[in-house]
């Protein structure tokens, strides 16, 4: 169990309340909740929403600061807009920040890391499940393939999502792009569109409530490999979440950290 203080953003959305839920079954104490603007749930405490035991009302994003008052960690799965708006305050109040929202731009991530760098430890990932980060790691062997392959990424998530490819699938581009030098990528197909040799395919699809499907496919001329990694719930991504604020809160540099640092000091 623990004690440290949270204040949590997207506090009512899909992934953001089972942050709370999770947050607030191991221990830690949540002293902020935060929702998007015009939500109806702002307002209400989360007991009244049936998220978690805690008479702690939920605020606009104009009452942020309020709400990070008395927190150690403010933890996000909202969305970049969002994060260009959030991130100066949460930097201003000096609270370390666990960051799970994608999307954002080249302009939105330079106005977001000259907010936070040097001012406070911040942790981004597109993807907060344990194995899928450990398959980032299991992509390194790719390079090992002749150069005759061809790889392609697809990735399969609900309706609501609404950046595409996912961050996680551009995480996983950007891993064998690098490995295999790929100097091109190509999300999707139509007509006469013949594969060249320096290309990576993205493919995305929307559908119900999937909470993520990430597939690599591996092709030569006579084999098929495919490596699969499926979400079966988000409590997964808030689980995973928690964990890296229980690390980042000993942290003391004021820099931005990913899951290569935290795998990095693991034992094996």
């Amino acid at each position: 169990m623990t004690n440290i203080r949270v204040c949590i953003a997207g506090a009512t959305g899909r992934t953001g309340s089972i942050v709370v839920k999770e947050a607030f079954n191991k221990g830690f104490e949540i002293v902020g909740a935060v929702a998007a603007p015009g939500e109806n749930t702002i307002g209400k405490t989360l007991k009244e929403l049936g998220v978690c035991n805690l008479d702690l009302k939920v605020v606009a994003p104009t009452s942020l600061g309020s709400a990070l008052k008395d927190a150690e960690i403010y933890i996000s799965f909202t969305n970049a807009e969002a994060e260009v708006s959030n991130l100066p305050i949460v930097a201003e109040k000096r609270v370390k920040a666990v960051i799970g929202t994608t999307g954002f731009n080249e302009e939105q991530k330079k106005t977001v890391e000259k907010a936070v760098l040097g001012k406070i430890p911040i942790f981004f990932s597109p993807n907060f499940s344990i194995g899928i980060n450990i398959l980032f790691k299991i992509m390194q062997l790719c390079k090992l393939f002749p150069k005759e392959y061809d790889f392609s990424i697809f990735e399969v998530h609900h309706t609501g999502k609404s950046d595409a490819p996912s961050g996680t699938a551009l995480k996983m581009a950007d891993i064998i792009s690098n490995i295999r030098e790929y100097r091109e990528k190509v999300y999707g197909r139509k007509g006469i569109s013949k594969r060249k040799q320096d290309e990576l395919e993205l493919l995305s699809a929307r559908i119900g409530g999937v909470p993520g499907i990430h597939e690599l496919i591996i092709g030569g001329e006579h084999e098929l490999i495919r490596i699969e990694h499926t979400v079966f719930s988000r409590a997964v991504f808030a689980q995973g979440a928690l964990y890296v604020a229980k690390w980042l809160y000993n942290k003391k540099e004021p820099r931005i950290y990913t899951m290569d640092d935290l795998l990095g000091e693991a034992r094996i």
